[in-house]
């Protein structure tokens, strides 16, 4: 009585076509990202830690401090946002966007639908200022 054997090659075949099979998984699956509150906590660290440098910096002009002096007036704001914003590009890391928004006007990108944001107040002496943050 002969037993049928499989040949190398069939077996070769078979691991080969298992791996690939694998392998297409593991891309269409993709891989495991940060937790979304982790990902918030970091978005909310951002926020917090910028306005907190805005809100103890000097004002380029008059005031108490540099976000009172953006919240002072719309000619204050005006003449002050285009330096403020460059500010606030440079505070934060090159893939995190932001919106500031004051009693006078808004800064920074459009706030696209559907992102996670972090977000923060920070109340000076002419009105409050918000500031959002995301992930580009």
């Amino acid at each position: 009585m002969r037993r049928g054997q499989a040949t190398i090659t069939a077996i070769e075949a078979g691991i080969g076509v298992l791996l690939l099979l694998a392998l297409t998984l593991l891309f269409a699956l993709g891989s495991p990202g940060g937790s979304d509150s982790a990902t918030q906590a970091q978005l909310d660290a951002y926020a917090e830690d910028t306005a907190t440098i805005l809100a103890q910096e000097q004002p380029r002009h008059a005031d108490q401090t540099r976000l009172a002096e953006v919240t002072a007036s719309g000619a204050a704001f005006e003449r002050e946002a285009p330096a403020l914003e460059r500010r606030i590009e440079a505070i934060l890391p090159e893939n995190v966007f932001f919106r500031l928004d004051t009693p006078y006007g808004r800064i920074g990108h459009p706030l696209p639908a559907n992102v996670q944001t972090g977000t923060t107040t920070v109340t000076t002496v002419n009105g409050p200022v918000t500031l959002e943050v995301w992930y580009a």
